[in-house]
């Protein structure tokens, strides 16, 4: 069994201005109608596929970020394992 692991941090300094810190570039959508977050999750959908099992992702964030994930993950009908940070390095 796969468990694939997302690490979802950050402070939202790179992208400004269209990232923030209560809104980081993997929550926001670029380049189509999913987020980065979505797309990373859409890309592991090849894991199932190539005879391997997969579980949903465990997705590593900071507590201000956790109900963003929640939902992102919801819209792609998944429902991960989210790993709380202590802090950001």
């Amino acid at each position: 069994m796969i468990t694939p692991v997302i690490m979802a941090g950050g402070s939202g300094t790179r992208l400004w201005p269209l990232s923030r810190t209560a809104f980081p570039k993997q929550f926001i959508a670029l380049t189509s109608k999913l987020t980065m977050l979505q797309e990373t999750v859409a890309r592991l959908s090849g894991l199932s596929s190539a005879g391997n099992q997969a579980s949903a992702p465990m997705v590593i964030c900071n507590e201000e970020h956790r109900f963003l994930v929640a939902e992102q993950m919801r819209q792609q009908n998944l429902q991960p394992s989210i790993l709380l940070e202590p802090c950001g390095s």
